[in-house]
C-alpha cells in the first residue's frame, strides 16, 4: 500500500507536466511540499475534466471544500491532503489558497465563456495565480513583493495552456478565448468548436490566426511584465518559477508559429527541451 507521499508523487507525474522539470533541483522539502500542493490542484481538476455528469462534479467539489476544512482542522482523510498538510505551516499555505484553487474549478462547471479580458482574469486567478502565490512560497520567498510576480506568472502561464488546448476544450464545448476578441476578429465561438467546419476554409484560416498571434502577443507581454515584477532578492529562490516561464514562453512561441495547429493536436515541447530550458536557468539563472 502507498505511503500518502507517494500516491501524490505518483499524481503529480501522471499528468506530465512541464511543472515536473521545475521540481527536479528544488531541495527535498521543498520538493515534497510543491508536489503535495501540484497533486491537490491536478485532483481537484479532474473533477471538471473526468466527471462528466455535473451534478456528480458538483457534488465531488463540494467534498472537497469540506475535505479541505477538516484537513486543516487535523481530520485529513484523502492522501493528497495527508501529504500536503504537514507543509502547510511551514510553508504559510492556507485553506483559503486551496479554495479558491476549487472556486477556479466550480467556474469551470457554471460557465463555458468569458465576455472580456477582465472575467478571463479572474478565472485565471483562481486556477493560477493563487497557485503561483503558493509555490512562490514554498520556493523560498522573502520579499512580499513577490506576490504580485507569482500572480502575473500565473496569469501567463495559464493563458498558455488555453491556448495550447483551444482544440481540446471546444471539443467540450468550452472556449476560453474572450468574447469581445471573438468579436473583433470575427471568429465565432461555434466555429471553434466546429474546428471550422461550414465555414469557408482560407477564410476562416485568416480570422482564426489573426485571433491566435493576438492572444500570443498578449501572453508574451505578460511575461515579461511578470519578469520585470520579481525583486531582485528572491530571484535565486524563485528559479523554478523561472523554468516554467522559460518552457512555457517557448511553447508559446511554438503555437505562434503556427497557430491553426491547436485545433487538431496538442502542441508540446520534447522531454529533452524541457529539460534543457530548466537547467539552464538552473545554470544561468536567466531565460
Amino acid at each position: 500500500m502507498s505511503t500518502p507521499e507517494q500516491y501524490a508523487a505518483d499524481k503529480a507525474a501522471a499528468s506530465g507536466s512541464s511543472f515536473y522539470y521545475a521540481f527536479l533541483f528544488l531541495p527535498n522539502d521543498r520538493r515534497a511540499a510543491i508536489t503535495a500542493f501540484y497533486a491537490f490542484c491536478r485532483e481537484v481538476d479532474d473533477v471538471v475534466d473526468e466527471i462528466r455528469d455535473p451534478g456528480v462534479a458538483h457534488t465531488t467539489l463540494a467534498w472537497w471544500r469540506q475535505e479541505v476544512g477538516k484537513s486543516f482542522n487535523g481530520q485529513a482523510s484523502h492522501p493528497v491532503m495527508q501529504a500536503l498538510m504537514p507543509w502547510c505551516p511551514r510553508y504559510g499555505i492556507q485553506a483559503q489558497h486551496l479554495l479558491t484553487v476549487i472556486d477556479g474549478c466550480q467556474m469551470d462547471l457554471d460557465q463555458s465563456r468569458y465576455l472580456d479580458f477582465a472575467n478571463l482574469q479572474q478565472y485565471c486567478h483562481c486556477v493560477a495565480g493563487v497557485v503561483g502565490e503558493v509555490a512562490a512560497r514554498i520556493f523560498g520567498q522573502t520579499d512580499e513583493a513577490t506576490t504580485r510576480y507569482a500572480h502575473r506568472l500565473g496569469l501567463a502561464l495559464q493563458l498558455t495552456n488555453i491556448l495550447r488546448d483551444v482544440g481540446e476544450d471546444a471539443a467540450r464545448g468550452r472556449v476560453y478565448l474572450p468574447i469581445d476578441d471573438l468579436q473583433r476578429f470575427d471568429v465565432k465561438a461555434h466555429e471553434i468548436i466546429k474546428r471550422g467546419q461550414g465555414s469557408e476554409p482560407d477564410d476562416f484560416a485568416k480570422r482564426f490566426t489573426a485571433l491566435m498571434q493576438f492572444q500570443c502577443e498578449r501572453a508574451l507581454r505578460t511575461y515579461d511584465e511578470a519578469l520585470a515584477l520579481l525583486p531582485a532578492a528572491d530571484r535565486r529562490n524563485q528559479k523554478p518559477g523561472l523554468m516554467m516561464a522559460s518552457i512555457y514562453r517557448a511553447l508559446l512561441l511554438e503555437i505562434g508559429a503556427e497557430p491553426s495547429l491547436v485545433l487538431t493536436r496538442r502542441i508540446s515541447l520534447t522531454p529533452l527541451r524541457k529539460f534543457w530550458l530548466a537547467w539552464k536557468v538552473q545554470a544561468l539563472g536567466r531565460l
